[in-house]
């Protein structure tokens, strides 16, 4: 019986087996921030067990709120700096050279296909774009992942979605992850992995991958996961191309981690995204989904643009493609966060962030404070926000605040508009009957 990509990686990485459910994996990295990593850090401390496995394998930054908003802030900051140097940590982002995590990571090349990824944020679902497993952890296995390099992992059952049909004009990836959440729910992919793959999947950029497989975990998955192809190695060649003699080999070195032909599925769906229109969240569940013309007129105070969702120069140059030459309304402040330092220069070596200037947005430094309401564009009690986040939790950017998710394309739109309303309208398609 064949194997899926979840079961090769885990087989390759296997340390011990302590029991029959259980599987103690070796990691390839360990990623920290300044949220969930310093109380690793104090208790590893107050154990007596300040050690790092191995120094070169941990990731870390200061990207949540940075730089710091309060004391509480800047203590947290302080934490991770400190031990950052203790340790000799050289691949630590400071204030200046940070982004946000799971979009900085990827651009330094510290993701590879087969890798084994834990860090103690949620989304580090993430950088299975790349064909690697990465999962979010709790407290407890990233302390032992900073002290041993290890995890304790159940075999994760595997949901095969293969997507498949022609993107109209208009629609992204943040669409079609959105309209997948919908269909199969918060809870439909609970402790599995998904894995996506479909010609629509093999088209997409490795942005676009980046962006379905950090929404997995609002289906409840542990991790998304996309095989890794041409695209990938292209993405990651100027990290290993002392590796390779061609981008030719990669890309065959890569098939050992694809899914085997006769590998066996928990479960298989299939969708045909060919008449897909732009998505829009509605109510506080990832999955409360409507086509974005059912919101029509709803009003916002605040549109964001950023995360590690969609802040990506892929993001931006599509959300410019609206804002080009127009002003956001007078009811709407709208902000722009730029994921990394990398985007932020690209955007404004290719003008982007005059348009957005222009248009009206605040432009900030790279961070995550507004997403999860800490800092850069927290809500009021009752005010809307037009996001191209990843969560619409009640009170997620803030106490009584109300989020709507949606593509950059459509965040843009709104904050011209001043309401919800189709994106495509302003990019020169009528509403009614997109071409595919």
């Amino acid at each position: 019986m064949g194997q899926t990509i979840v079961e090769k990686i885990f087989a390759a990485h296997r340390r011990d087996t302590p029991t029959p459910e259980n599987m103690i994996l070796d990691l390839d990295v360990v990623m920290c921030h300044e949220i969930t990593t310093p109380i690793a850090i104090t208790d590893l401390e107050a154990r007596g067990m300040d050690r790092v496995f191995d120094p070169d394998k941990i990731k870390a930054v200061i990207d949540h709120v940075t730089p710091a908003k309060d004391s509480k802030t800047a203590t947290q900051g302080k934490i991770i700096r400190d031990w950052a140097r203790r340790h000799k940590i050289r691949d630590f982002f400071d204030i200046g050279r940070n982004g946000v995590c799971h979009a900085l990571f990827p651009e330094k090349g510290f993701i590879r296909p087969g890798y084994t990824v834990i860090m103690g944020d949620s989304h580090t679902c993430t950088h299975g774009a790349f064909g690697a497993f990465a999962a979010g952890v709790g407290t407890t296995d990233l302390e032992v992942g900073i002290l041993k390099g290890v995890c304790s992992f159940r075999l994760p059952k595997t949901i095969r979605i293969t997507i498949t049909g022609q993107l109209s004009a208009g629609v992204y990836a943040k669409d079609v992850i959105l309209h997948i959440i919908k269909e199969i729910t918060v809870n439909g992919a609970t402790d599995r992995v998904i894995e996506f793959v479909g010609p629509v999947v093999d088209e997409m950029s490795m942005e676009a991958r980046m962006t379905i497989c950090n929404m997995a975990i609002e289906a409840g998955a542990t991790c998304g996961i996309c095989l890794p192809d041409r695209t990938t190695a292209e993405y990651l060649w100027p990290f290993i191309q002392d590796d390779y003699d061609s981008i030719e080999e990669a890309v065959a070195a890569f098939k050992k981690w694809h899914s085997d032909a006769d590998a066996v599925y928990e479960q298989e769906l299939h969708f045909d995204v060919s008449g897909l229109v732009p998505q829009v969240t509605f109510g506080f569940k990832p999955d409360e989904v409507k086509d974005i013309t059912e919101m029509e007129g709803v009003p916002v105070d605040q549109v964001y643009i950023g995360s590690c969702t969609n802040g990506r120069i892929e993001d931006l140059r599509e959300a410019a493609r609206v804002l080009k030459g127009r002003k956001i309304s007078d009811q709407v402040r709208a902000i722009l966060a730029p994921a990394t330092p990398k985007v932020y220069s690209l955007a404004l070596e290719e003008g982007l962030l005059k348009i957005f200037q222009e248009a009206g947005f605040c432009v900030t430094n790279p961070t995550c404070g507004a997403c999860l309401g800490m800092s850069s564009g927290v809500l009021a009690e009752g005010e809307i926000c037009a996001s191209t986040t990843n969560r619409n939790f009640n009170g997620r950017m803030g106490k009584g605040g109300i989020v709507h998710l949606m593509s950059p394309l459509a965040a843009a739109a709104a904050a011209v508009a001043g309401h919800i309303t189709d994106p495509r309208l302003f990019i020169g398609q009528q509403a009614a009957g997109v071409a595919s």
